[in-house]
């Protein structure tokens, strides 16, 4: 049976047997509903309500300034439209950094305003009481190491990180530690495809890469780089199955064309 065709609800057990079953979880990014719905339909294991909305659709340059209030909003946007996918939301900048507290304050907002099943945050060992004070309150958390956007400004460029054997041992360690406080999954973000293999097998939580190599148990792309629709630039990781900028681009041109010689609209297209 196709993974479409299986229309039971993903859950967070779902995704650790899947671990066990030793099959692909499959997850992309959603920040609207119509969109989300596609991608639900289509067999979406998880839908990603990620802070790349900065870069994707509000067109900034990081996703340092994305608030809590605009993500509430997309993430209750894609959840009304989810039946089947697992809906995870992104905890913005500083909505988590500060304390468990406040943490778990944000983290409610987004399940219970913005409908959410899980959250995802990201940072290593730092964070794990803040994944365990959510993880005993029933708050879901997946956590995210390698690259982390929200650190842009202190990495100081998008490079892939685990590059050197001290920081690929950090990383290892901080998966170890993530799934100690309770995180259900991980993401790992643009490092070696064996750093991928060796979280991999560290944990037994599934780890979803995003340019972190075949070896892990799934994967997860930004929807609009998948599509084609994003084009300020190409990750070298990010597979483009369409590329819809393109044909976006053709067709408004037809249309222009079409309205601007008098073709449309025809007697067809009349009443």
């Amino acid at each position: 049976m196709s993974r479409a065709a299986d229309s039971a609800k993903v859950t967070t057990a779902t995704l650790r047997a899947l671990k066990a079953q030793r099959r692909r979880i499959t997850a992309l990014t959603a920040y609207d509903h119509l969109l989300a719905g596609l991608l639900d339909r289509a067999g979406v294991d998880v839908l990603l309500v990620g802070d790349s909305v900065a870069t994707v659709l509000q067109g900034h340059d990081t996703t340092v300034s994305v608030t809590m209030d605009q993500m509430v909003y997309h993430c209750e946007l894609v959840a009304r439209a989810a039946r089947r996918a697992l809906v995870v939301g992104d905890m913005p900048f500083l909505s988590y950094q500060i304390g468990p507290e406040d943490a778990l304050r944000n983290a409610g907002r987004l399940l219970k305003e913005g409908r959410v099943e899980a959250v995802k945050l990201e940072g290593g060992a730092p964070f794990a009481a803040t994944v365990q004070r959510l993880v005993h309150a029933g708050i879901p958390v997946m956590g995210h190491l390698g690259l982390t956007p929200q650190s842009i400004h202190q990495f100081g460029s998008y490079q892939a990180r685990g590059q050197e054997a001290a920081e690929q041992r950090r990383i290892v360690d901080d998966a170890r530690s993530l799934a100690q406080a309770g995180v259900f999954a991980l993401v790992l973000e643009k490092v070696p495809a064996t750093l991928g293999q060796q979280v991999t097998a560290a944990v037994e939580v599934p780890v979803i890469g995003i340019g972190a190599g075949p070896h892990v148990d799934g994967q997860i792309l930004v929807t609009h780089d998948l599509l084609g629709l994003f084009t300020r630039f190409r990750p070298r990781f990010a597979r483009r199955y369409l590329e819809l900028a393109d044909a976006i681009g053709k067709a408004v041109g037809d249309y222009c064309r079409d309205v601007r010689d008098g073709s449309f609209p025809n007697a067809d297209e009349s009443y």
